[in-house]
């Protein structure tokens, strides 16, 4: 009888690493799926149509947007009025020599990415005075600051975290969606630990794990994109993304897009 029961234990333990094996084979043990991170409209504001839009952030309670074409005078950084969309212009570059792309400011300096020019611009925030000028060895997409470094897209699967002061390169950093890398990496926003990123050309808000690169939330803005392109049929792709820390709100528009909306979202 012992024996018997012996005998069964051992099948069932057998069983059990067989099942196992089987399972890992069939891709039970593959990486999550990123969250789906829900959002509700709180409000919409006026937006230039004729803003580019490259980057977009809140800073001390001001929104500011840099905005970049080919073929025209819009390579600007902006302050705008939340609620009428107008803008102030404090900084442009040459149009003939860059392309603007995303800003960020860090310690009342503000820094501003070229595209395939690979330079990048730096301010004083008061009078918006250019202090210098450093160099980079991808294009400049999206830009963001941890407090501390900054966080740098080049359309790609990568960020780059680069010393403030200098301009060092500290690390690069690879984005993965379910084990697969996440291409098309745009303009950044730093919110609470993690890396918020529009994906270029599709309808999607990334939330990123700087600590490995995995995209654990992704926000789905179809709806709302669909909502603009009804009002305005020449609106471009989504992409702008501005966190404001004292009211906790989400701030979204995208290129030539005739509205920015304030959003909340989801646990």
């Amino acid at each position: 009888m012992k024996r018997n029961i012996l005998f069964l234990f051992v099948l069932i333990a057998f069983s059990c690493n067989d099942n196992g094996k089987t399972n890992n084979n069939n891709g039970q043990n593959r990486p999550d799926e990123p969250k789906n991170i829900t959002y509700s409209i709180v409000n919409s504001f006026p937006h230039d149509t004729s803003s580019f839009t490259q980057g977009l952030l809140f800073y001390k309670g001001e929104m500011y947007e840099s905005t970049g074409n080919e073929g025209n005078n819009r390579n600007q950084i902006l302050k705008v009025d939340l609620k009428t969309g107008k803008n102030q212009l404090l900084a442009s570059i040459d149009r003939s020599k860059y392309f603007g792309e995303g800003i960020t400011i860090l310690r009342d300096t503000v820094y501003q990415l070229t595209w395939k020019e690979k330079t990048v611009f730096t301010y004083t925030l008061k009078g918006f005075k250019k202090i210098k000028e450093f160099h980079i060895n991808t294009e400049g997409w999206g830009i963001t600051t941890d407090g501390k470094d900054l966080i740098v897209s080049d359309g790609s699967s990568n960020l780059y975290f680069y010393e403030p002061g200098t301009f060092q390169l500290i690390k690069k950093q690879e984005v993965t969606e379910s084990g697969s890398l996440s291409y098309n990496l745009n303009e950044l926003e730093y919110i609470d630990g993690f890396i918020y990123a529009n994906q270029w050309q599709y309808p999607y808000i990334l939330k990123i794990d700087p600590a490995n690169g995995k995209v654990v939330g992704k926000a789905d803005l179809n709806d709302m994109w669909n909502r603009v392109k009804i009002k305005d049929p020449e609106a471009d792709v989504p992409n702008g993304i501005a966190y404001d820390p004292t009211s906790k709100m989400l701030y979204v528009t995208g290129k030539l897009w005739p509205e920015l909306y304030e959003i909340r979202l989801g646990q």
